[in-house]
Parts: structure tokens; sequence; C-alpha cells
């Protein structure tokens, strides 16, 4: 983690308004969502494209994993990194596997499509552009999967680029990046 304590605490339930409450359902509240309570129209309106990165669009589960696990790592975002191995592995990623996204496209084991899908990661991360080789070589997705790609890594820097910044803090059993 970046910061040891955060610069916004996050709200108690208590605290939250209602409505926002009870767009967060009734489960655990997580840091990030009482740490966004403090704004609770951007919420409203974030959650919604969140939903549809996370749930709602047309990669599978596992590259959609591998590419926000990778941001995670490139943005040392230790909250985002840890969160995600958590659904990683649910989707079936194996710890092996999210070792080696910290090692990145060039690391040995990954299929030709996944090696892509990290190179595009990387470029998008490093240069908000997707170089034409890499595009090609991202020819088995269709083009809403392509934009989809696109998308889930911006909203992922984005993301991360809050929590590090605001110090959002793990939420209870979760581990942040490894040393």
């Amino acid at each position: 983690m970046r910061l040891n304590e955060p610069r916004i605490a996050p709200l108690a339930p208590e605290d939250i308004d209602p409505e926002t409450r009870s767009r967060l359902g009734d489960g655990p509240l997580l840091n990030i969502f009482a740490t966004l309570s403090h704004h609770p129209k951007l919420l409203k309106r974030w959650l919604v494209f969140g939903n549809h990165v996370l749930a709602k669009h047309t990669l599978s589960p596992r590259e959609r994993e591998i590419a926000i696990l990778r941001v995670g790592w490139l943005c040392r975002s230790g909250y985002e990194w840890g969160q995600h191995v958590a659904i990683g592995k649910q989707v079936g990623l194996r710890p092996e596997e999210i070792d080696r996204i910290r090692e990145g496209p060039d690391a040995e084991g990954w299929s030709a499509h996944e090696a892509a899908l990290l190179r595009a990661t990387d470029e998008l991360h490093a240069d908000s552009f997707v170089s034409d080789a890499t595009w090609k070589d991202l020819a088995g997705l269709s083009d809403q999967q392509k934009i989809d790609l696109v998308f889930t890594v911006g909203q992922y820097h984005l993301v991360s680029m809050a929590l590090n910044t605001l110090g959002v803090q793990l939420d209870p059993g979760i581990e942040g990046l490894p040393e």
C-alpha cells in the first residue's frame, strides 16, 4: 500500500445516506464504496459503468481478470490487486498464473491470445494506445470485446489512481501487492 492510512476515511454504514446505502446492497461494505460514499452523485453514476465493466461486458471473466490484475500491478495498487486476486481465483486463475501476470506478456506459459491481452494492457497503461501489431494479435476478439478491453483497462487505471491517492485501505482478509 502506498499510504498507511486513508486520506479520506471510509464512512461508517450508519453515516451513509439511505439512498446510497441501498444502492450498495446489504452485504459487507467494502472500503472503496465506503470511501466513495463521501460523493454520492459520483458513486451513483460510476456504479453503472463499473457494473458494465465488471459484470456485463463481452470479455470472458478470465480475460477480464488478466487485464484488471495487470493494471493493478502496473499502477502499484495494492487494493485493486488484492481484490482481484480473490476474484481471479473465483473465475479459475491459478496462483502461478496470477504470479505470472506480474511478469507480463513475455513470461513463459501464456497463450498467444493471453500474451496479446497483457501486451495491450501494458501499451494502454504506458501510451494510452494499442500498437498495430498488438491490435492484430487481438484478432480473436470481436469488435465489442476489443472496445470492452480498452474500457476495462481505462476503468481500472482510473480506479487504481483513486484508490492509491485516496489511501483506501485493504478490506479484512485481502492481501495487497506481494513484495
